[in-house]
């Protein structure tokens, strides 16, 4: 019995599926860790702490945080063979819980991101119409005007938060279901699936696109913003360096969280991912490659991203100084063409000089183009409002919105494709689905409670509530997973077996490098931005911007307090996937620790017998 149990188990690890070939298991470790933040959230940074220093200490967190921790789950995942749970539950039953988390995150991160797709679904659906509509503003009920909240606010505004969102005035006003949203949100759900429906075998043909498409889009984008007008006021204003930007602690922060975010780390998608390498694969320079082709997109994102900006700062400079010209040559009785652009200064200065008060009671606007350059936005405001109210000024805007949304959602779906797989993988290794049910059907129902539960970003108030799982899910949490997950196998299952794994595996052992970032650095880093991250957030009031028509400064954002029900729902959402993580876990999963023995034992049957140095092997 127990040599025909064996066998049995030889075979199911023998027979596991894996990649065709090694580009499609780069393409999707690359898809996944690159996605909608290296367009929308690294450029935006740059922007914010001094353009080019900020590449400073994103470049140390990278080297000290983002590699090694990279490193370590596409090793453990291809040593193991395993998802995440089935990986920690085999290192130690104390850490079986950092799987379960890992997976608790990956499923509440895909529900809200699947709805960003949905919301670049919708932009892409109304990318066809000529003119773009968030280039105007619609007439009012009886066609004697426009509508007043687009006329207070702007046409890509309006567009954003009344006819895509429809978005009601707090959180607490929940709204309807938004029905276009819904259908937006099914499709998205549905391609995820049809991309997914066989796991690696169908996500390896899918890959070749959603990864290699967004790179033609940017390089297409870049040749074209070079040629705008004030496409390099936007590229000095990016990289120009202001070095005393370093000495702020919060540049440090976001730089060791941006890099930690980007490289989608302790998601547990990695490990997936890495689980269906054959085991004599050199995971070292996997996660060199991964790691270096992540922030390099980042890098080359950022060049057309504000080229295009620089363009439409100014457009709008320009079009503030010919609102002023006019304003001057009807009040001072000059020619149309005595002021220009090129001389507006000059006559703006002589007529300041020569009749002050009359050029006082004008009430001239201040048009200043590093004002225009300051007006930055990440995330959502970056792709629904500023960089749409840029595509309006471009030539031929309609092909450029839709190359645009096309290239976010290949991003986002490619993001998608791991973040399902941290769920599913780890649930089909424990076989804890029965084995009647087909795997398209148990994804299928995944994907449909995914859908159902994210209709909630669907209702009036939906945008509040992704940013509530934005802000809380995806921060907090994964820094006490990370930093769990390197405890674990440093100084709970060895450093020193985990290296000769890694040897058996690569045929070298792990330099210096790799030792001290390991040993140190790497769990002194984490918690230096864990602590800073609590410290930062227990000072804040915990706020959110509503849009409401009826605010006394209107188009301003109101900021408003959450309600109490709603703050403990934030604290729930950081705190519910660490609940999972240590000592109390291993009775939760004490079923399931028995077979995670024999699935171990299956492993290292498969070590050199020279065996007496190798000792991979469950912690007891």
């Amino acid at each position: 019995m127990d040599r025909e149990a064996g066998s049995a188990e030889q075979k199911e690890i023998t027979e596991r599926p894996k990649w065709d070939n090694k580009a499609q298991y780069l393409l999707s470790c690359i898809g996944f860790a690159v996605g909608l933040g290296n367009v929308w959230r690294f450029p935006y940074l740059c922007q914010t702490y001094g353009g080019g220093a900020f590449l400073i200490p994103y470049a140390i967190a990278l080297v000290f945080e983002g590699l090694p921790l990279l490193h370590m789950e596409l090793a453990i995942g291809q040593r193991l063979r395993m998802g995440s749970v089935g990986v920690w539950n085999s290192m130690s039953p104390f850490m079986g819980g950092l799987g379960v988390a890992s997976l608790v995150v990956s499923f509440l991160v895909g529900l809200f991101y699947n709805m960003i797709l949905a919301w670049i679904l919708w932009y892409f659906f109304h990318s066809f119409q000529s003119p773009l509509p968030w280039s105007y503003c619609p007439l009012n009920m009886n066609h004697t005007g426009y509508v007043a909240e687009c006329e207070q606010s702007s046409p890509v505004n309006y567009f954003w938060y009344r006819e895509t969102l429809n978005i009601t005035p707090d959180i607490e006003s929940s709204g309807s279901l938004q029905w276009w949203l819904v259908l937006c949100l099914a499709s998205a759900w549905c391609l995820v699936y049809i991309c997914f429906i066989r796991g690696i075998e169908t996500i390896g043909k899918a890959i070749y696109v959603t990864v290699t498409f967004p790179y033609l889009v940017l390089t297409i984008f870049l040749v074209r913003a070079l040629t705008l007008s004030g496409a390099s006021d936007g590229l000095i204003y990016l990289f120009t360096p202001n070095w005393e930007t370093l000495k702020n602690p919060q540049v440090w922060l976001d730089a060791a969280t941006q890099i930690f975010f980007s490289l989608s780390l302790a998601f547990g998608g990695l490990i997936a991912f890495s689980s269906y390498n054959p085991q004599k694969n050199n995971c070292e320079r996997d996660a060199l490659i991964v790691g270096c082709v992540n922030s390099f997109t980042s890098i080359y994102a950022s060049i057309p991203i504000f080229a295009i900006l620089g363009f439409k700062a100014n457009e709008n400079y320009n079009d503030c100084r010919n609102w002023n010209i006019l304003k001057l040559t009807n009040a001072f009785n000059i020619g149309d063409e005595n002021i220009t652009l090129e001389n507006y200064n000059h006559w703006f200065n002589h007529l300041n000089a020569t009749d002050p008060l009359e050029v006082e009671s004008l009430s001239l606007k201040t048009c200043d183009l590093q004002t225009f350059l300051d007006e930055s936005a990440s995330g959502t405001g970056l792709a629904f409002i500023v960089f749409t109210e840029a595509v309006i000024q471009m030539p031929g805007s309609q092909v450029w919105a839709v190359l645009f949304f096309v290239m976010l959602f290949s991003l986002g779906l490619s993001s998608m494709f791991g973040n399902l797989e941290g769920v599913l993988t780890p649930l089909l290794d424990l076989h804890m689905i029965p084995p009647w049910i087909p795997k398209e059907i148990f994804t299928g129902l995944i994907c449909l409670t995914s859908f159902t539960v994210a209709l909630i970003f669907t209702l009036g108030s939906g945008n509040y509530w992704l940013e509530i799982f934005n802000s809380f899910v995806g921060s907090m949490p994964l820094l006490i997973i990370a930093f769990f997950e390197i405890i674990s196998v440093v100084y709970i299952y060895g450093i020193n077996r985990f290296n000769d794994d890694i040897e058996w595996m690569t045929g070298r052992r792990p330099n210096i490098y790799w030792q001290a970032t390991w040993r140190f650095i790497s769990p002194f880093m984490l918690l230096v931005v864990f602590l800073a991250y609590v410290v930062i957030e227990a000072e804040k009031q915990p706020t959110y911007n509503a849009w409401n028509p009826d605010f006394v400064n209107f188009p301003l954002a109101d900021v408003l307090h959450y309600p109490e029900w709603v703050s403990t729902i934030c604290v729930l959402l950081s705190v519910l996937p660490c609940l999972y993580i240590g000592e109390g876990n291993a009775n939760t999963f004490s079923q399931i620790k028995s077979r995670q023995d024999n699935i171990l034992e299956k492993n290292i049957s498969l070590l050199p017998k020279a065996g007496a140095e190798y000792h991979f092997c469950a912690y007891i």
